[in-house]
């Protein structure tokens, strides 16, 4: 690794020691003292690695190549779940190696595929430690975006910044912003479930799930949290939190004209969203369920996938749908994006109508947005489909080669790639993930992984050492 990825790393690493700590406390506070070792060693390893990577060497900053920043972002990808899985390994719960990156993986890409089929059966201590490897793993995909926001297109820059071009000193601006903003929507979400009347330990895993887009919840019937109309409203207006840019709420109270760009995507997301809401009422309100529907709908766009057990099983090739699409690209990383869908369909338009009527111009706008989409952006959004069925079709095959039935790998490998949890509206509730070979392990790890990032980053890199010249 080069320079800079130690530096990056290593702020992540005092992280996990900061939860650690925090975890120390919670078991000392509680008694339970058969996990508080784990986390003490965590502690301390995470900590002296942390300061070692941060001041072992001066760092001058200059000018980092998109390669060296890609695999900065892929080093921790791979290498912090490593310290993440040290608390489930020490547990008293005999978690095999393999299985414990894999929950880790899992928490850290905010997928939510457990290993664990019975929450009750594990200590509290290690619940909270599940949730917050989501909220870490969140934050750090937000702080990899500013890293790689070069090979972004515009409307993601636009959600940022007026500047075309982010300097090391708006990076840190907006880093700091990042922290402040993710932490205030944390907060905000867990005094909204507290005021459902959770008690205090659901709603702050909670909390950390919702705003990083997770999957991992602290109890095994989710049922039985959200019982009344309000409490499933409120949930699904919470969820909305990680549809939206992260920034959106922030934007509204600071609006200024010049800034009215900032909010291109997110009224796009808002057409969208009142749209699927609007067909569904319509067709399923006669349904006593419809507030359940609603959760799902805002758990699929906003790419948690949590939902109630009593969905019905014929909606769920439209929920996959609604993950593949998804909202922002702070919740979704590597699907197709409101934004791109609705270019793309005006893009093709224009490019129909001008053959059947070639007298006349057609500009390449989106729809709802006065801004001119560039032709990059165009070929990046091509690209980024195609990129997206090859991988599906690959984690299908892996998962069809390990004796997983083709419509569960297929179901598997989209939820995968859009680091989705595995809930009862996509018929995967009981999914086995304790007894999968190391094959599937392995490629659900990879992919996982893959989801994350931005496909078209594993691309470059690709192009960068198989094609040197």
């Amino acid at each position: 690794m080069n320079k800079f990825a130690f530096k990056y790393n290593g702020i992540f690493f005092i992280i996990l020691s900061f939860f650690s700590f925090l975890n120390i406390i919670y078991c000392y506070y509680f008694n339970i003292f058969l996990s508080v070792s784990a986390y003490t060693f965590t502690f301390f390893l995470t900590l002296i690695i942390g300061v070692f990577l941060i001041f072992f060497k001066k760092f001058r900053f200059k000018k980092i190549s998109i390669y060296e920043k890609i695999l900065s972002v892929l080093s921790g990808y791979i290498f912090l779940p490593i310290f993440i899985s040290i608390p489930y390994y020490l547990s008293i719960y005999n978690i095999s190696f393999i299985d414990c990156y894999f929950e880790s993986v899992s928490g850290f890409t905010s997928t939510g595929f457990s290993i664990f089929e019975n929450i009750k059966q594990i200590d509290q201590s290690l619940i909270i430690w599940r949730s917050t490897s989501q909220w870490i793993g969140g934050i750090y995909f937000l702080f990899s975006i500013l890293l790689l926001i070069d090979i972004f297109d515009e409307n993601l820059k636009k959600s940022f910044t007026n500047f075309l071009y982010l300097s090391s000193k708006e990076i840190v601006k907006q880093a700091f912003k990042i922290i402040i903003i993710y932490t205030a929507l944390t907060f905000f979400i867990f005094i909204g479930l507290k005021i459902l009347d959770l008690r205090t330990f659901d709603a702050f895993n909670l909390s950390m799930t919702i705003i990083s887009s997770g999957g991992f919840i602290p109890v095994n019937n989710f049922d039985l949290l959200f019982v009344t109309d309000v409490s499933k409203l409120t949930l699904s207006i919470l969820m909305l939190s990680s549809y939206f840019s992260l920034f959106f709420i922030y934007n509204l109270f600071n609006l200024k004209k010049e800034n009215i760009n900032y909010f291109s995507e997110d009224f796009n997301l808002s057409i969208y969203l009142l749209v699927v809401v609007a067909v569904f009422f319509i067709l399923y309100n006669n349904q006593n369920n419809f507030l359940d529907i609603l959760v799902s709908i805002s758990s699929s766009v906003s790419n948690l996938g949590i939902s109630f057990s009593t969905i019905s099983n014929d909606f769920t090739f439209v929920f996959l749908i609604l993950v593949i699409i998804g909202g922002s690209f702070f919740s979704t990383s590597s699907g197709l994006r409101v934004v791109k869908v609705l270019t793309l369909i005006k893009f093709s338009a224009n490019n129909l109508l001008s053959h059947a009527k070639p007298n006349q111009i057609y500009l390449n706008k989106v729809t709802l947005i006065s801004s001119k989409t560039e032709q990059e952006d165009i070929n990046k959004y091509f690209f980024a489909i195609i990129i997206f069925f090859i991988s599906l079709i690959i984690i299908t095959t892996l998962l069809t080669i390990a004796n997983i039935s083709f419509e569960n790998s297929f179901k598997l490998g989209i939820l995968t790639l859009m680091n989705t949890v595995n809930s009862e509206m996509y018929q995967l509730s009981n999914f086995d993930f304790y007894n999968l070979s190391i094959l599937p392990k392995i490629s659900l790890i990879v992919f996982m992984i893959i989801g994350r990032i931005e496909l078209i980053s594993i691309l470059i890199l690709l192009k960068k050492f198989l094609f040197k010249n």
